[in-house]
This record gives C-alpha cells, sequence and structure tokens, in this order.
C-alpha cells in the first residue's frame, strides 16, 4: 500500500494521506496487460477489508487474479514524501515483514501449477529482501519456470533500506543464485560493483557498464542485460538513456530528457518494454526505444503504475511533444 502525503508536504506537516496499491510485481504486471498480455500477480493479500481493496484496485489494473491467496492481516506499506528543488522525494517503508506475504508458509503456492501455465515470470530484489521464507519462495518458482520451458526475468532492485547493515555482503549470493536461473536480467553496472563485488579500473560510467555487464552475461550464461542511466539537471529535469545487451553487443536508445510529475515505478515502466519487447521479437533498437519510452510516459503519470498503452508509447516514439489531442 502506497500512503501519500499530499501535493509537497512533509509527514509531520500533512494532515491527510492518499492511499493506492502498487509493488514491482503490481506495476509490471499491470503495464504488459496494457500491452495486450495475459499478466497474473501470484501473492497472498490479506483476508479483510484491506485485502478486498488491494483486489478491487488490482482488478480495475486489468491484473488476472487466479493465484492470489487470501490470507494473514496485514499487507506492506510505504509512505512517500514528495521532493521539491533541491530536497529529494522520500519513501519510508514500514509493516513489511508481517504482511500476508511475507509470512506465507511453505506450501502456499503451487509453484509447479503455476509454472506451467505461464511463458515468462518476473521476479524482483526487493522481494528477495524480504526473509529466508519469501527468498525459498521465490528460487522454488524460478526453478519450476526453467524446467517447464519458461523465461525468467530478474530484476536486481536493491534497496539498502532493505537489506540493512552489510547488505550487499548478504545480499550477494541470493543475488547470484537468481542471475544463474535468469533469462533476462534488469541492471546496470552499479549493481555489478556493489552487489556482485566485481571490479573495475574505468571510471566513467558508460565505460563502467560495457566493462563489467559483458563479464555478468557470460558468468551467469544470461542472454540479455538491460537498465538504464539517469541524470537529473539544473532546472530539475531528468534525463533517461536506456540500453539492452544482447547478441554481445550493446544497443543504447536516445538520450530523453522530460519534466517529472511522479517518478516512483517509472523503472518498472522501462522493464515492463524490455519484457514487452523481448516476448513480441522487436529488434534490440526498438526494443530499447519503446522500454525508454515508456519509462518517460510513466514519470508525467500519478502513482506508481505505469498507464501507457502500447500505441500511446509508439506515438510517443514517433512524435515530439505535441498540443491537446483532440
Amino acid at each position: 500500500m502506497r500512503l501519500q502525503v499530499p501535493g509537497y508536504e512533509l509527514l509531520s506537516q500533512a494532515g491527510t494521506l492518499n492511499y493506492s496499491f502498487s509493488g514491482t510485481g503490481v506495476n509490471v504486471t499491470a503495464a504488459l496487460a496494457r500491452f495486450g498480455h495475459t499478466g497474473y500477480l501470484i501473492t497472498t493479500l490479506p483476508a479483510n477489508s484491506v485485502g478486498d481493496a488491494a483486489v478491487a484496485y488490482l482488478r480495475k489494473l486489468g491484473v488476472t487474479q487466479s493465484f492470489i491467496i487470501r490470507n494473514g492481516n496485514y499487507v506492506g506499506m510505504y509512505f512517500l514524501e514528495n521532493g521539491f528543488g533541491a530536497r529529494p522525494s522520500r519513501v519510508t517503508y514500514s509493516n513489511r515483514l508481517e504482511s500476508s506475504f511475507n509470512t506465507a508458509p511453505e506450501g502456499t503456492y503451487d509453484f509447479e501449477g503455476i509454472a506451467k501455465k505461464m511463458d515468462v515470470v518476473h521476479f524482483c530484489g526487493i522481494t528477495l529482501a524480504m526473509n529466508d521464507s519469501v527468498r525459498h519462495h521465490m528460487k522454488t518458482f524460478a526453478k519450476a519456470v526453467k524446467e517447464n520451458g519458461g523465461t525468467v526475468v530478474f530484476d536486481c532492485n536493491y534497496r539498502p533500506a532493505l537489506w540493512g547493515e552489510d547488505g550487499y555482503e548478504k545480499a550477494k549470493s541470493h543475488y547470484e543464485e537468481m542471475l544463474h536461473m535468469a533469462d533476462i536480467v534488469m541492471m546496470n553496472e552499479k549493481d555489478a560493483m556493489f552487489v556482485l563485488g566485481m571490479k573495475t579500473e574505468k571510471e566513467e560510467r558508460t565505460e563502467q557498464l560495457m566493462e563489467l555487464i559483458p563479464a555478468v552475461a557470460k558468468k551467469y550464461n544470461v542472454s540479455s542485460i538491460a537498465g538504464t542511466h539517469r541524470s537529473i539537471n539544473g532546472n530539475n529535469t531528468h534525463s533517461l538513456q536506456g540500453f539492452i545487451f544482447k547478441n554481445e553487443t550493446f544497443t543504447f536508445s536516445k538520450t530523453l530528457t522530460f519534466s517529472v510529475y511522479d517518478r516512483i515505478g517509472a523503472g518498472d515502466a522501462y522493464t515492463s518494454g524490455i519484457i514487452h519487447g523481448e516476448v513480441e521479437g522487436f529488434s534490440p533498437k526498438k526494443t530499447v526505444a519503446f522500454a525508454a519510452t515508456a519509462g518517460m510516459l510513466a514519470h508525467t503519470v500519478v502513482g506508481d503504475t505505469p498507464m501507457s498503452s502500447e500505441s500511446d508509447i509508439l506515438r510517443a516514439m514517433a512524435e515530439s511533444v505535441s498540443d491537446v489531442e483532440r
């Protein structure tokens, strides 16, 4: 549950909060559903009115709910304070470890049966940070997907606040297990250096990327690795460039510069674009352009979840900023 302070107030100033439901799995699945795929969420939601509200929200997003279990009492939460000017936005996590998802016991999900019905399954490093039980669920499911010929997508999504002290050391072995099973990986050179402990003498980001990402692909036998480089400009606009490394070749998108309305979840929009391009057989050039444009558009919509259709993104790829559509 996302609990957002209205406007640009701090939590200590505000008297109200707006809530919605999100998470990387929700965002990616909902985005892919908008592109015409059938998207399932595999989770456990509380058997109470909060869980009912979450289910209703997911239904509105077009997420298929066949594999949602209802049990327990809580959802994880985070509080969002919108940044302004020199003050960055701030996310504060709450009650995640007690959530119905994070306390679901072994045997809750029929991973073997679910894996037989899936073409692509997306896993996230945020989930990997939770606890040993959730990590066991993830690895069991990923193994079942591989055994049934499906595609495993792993988004590194390392969050220091979730791993705690000595987080990189704690995370490394778990990340390596997921990477060995992954076909498509979302990461950049920072993940390779900090989470995987890889070394480089290069100092410029693009040079680090071009040295380390091929090494990751070779070591873990990953077919495609994609990610972004972002910069924040002096006028508070953001610039974003996407990349994909596939067939031992880097392909980069154009650098897109845009104003930001809501940044949270934009990385999930980029991920959904990469998955869509790979599933649909786009060329690497089209895939990375599509994903970067999806990420850009996600910055213009309030809330975590990307709301653009495939036609919205293709039109934005072809056109400059326009006036009102009539």
